[in-house]
């Protein structure tokens, strides 16, 4: 059995706007309260970038750190990612999909397929489970963060 979520937020504000703020991989610990760095490893021209993520203790004091490619399509308004260094992962895979609404603002939607190696921390229910409530809990707080960006901007 492997493990499937798929999460998504509307954001009243702008496609260009929510895409900018939601890919800038230098700026994710000020938009998500889970990670306490980014590192980028390096870029390329066709903006995909490899970076490492190190998230901020859990309740049991462990640290986990990971390096992920992430590759965005503008023009497909869609961003596939996939994570290098895969720990306690067999794999995981992202996808992330931006759509228009047509009263105003962007679905953001993020599908996580992977599959956790055995006799680690979590099974593929546990961390399914997990990985629902804290994507909801981030997309929440991305949300406010670029609606309120927006709204400074003058284009909400």
């Amino acid at each position: 059995m492997a493990g499937h979520t798929d999460n998504a937020v509307v954001i009243n504000a702008p496609f260009d706007l929510v895409w900018d703020l939601t890919n800038d991989v230098p700026n994710w610990p000020s938009l998500f309260s889970e990670y306490a760095s980014t590192e980028v490893l390096s870029t390329s021209a066709d903006g995909a970038v490899v970076f490492r993520l190190t998230m901020h203790p859990d309740p049991a004091g462990r640290v986990w750190s990971w390096v992920s490619e992430r590759v965005p399509d503008h023009g497909e308004r869609v961003v596939r990612a996939r994570r290098l260094e895969t720990g306690a992962f067999k794999y995981m895979n992202l996808f992330w999909e931006y759509t228009e609404i047509p009263d105003g603002g962007v679905r953001m939607r993020w599908v996580q397929d992977f599959e956790m190696r055995p006799g680690g921390h979590a099974d593929d229910e546990a961390m399914t489970a997990h990985l629902n409530r804290t994507t909801r809990e981030q997309q929440a707080r991305i949300r406010e963060i670029v609606e309120k960006a927006a709204a400074e901007r003058g284009q909400s």
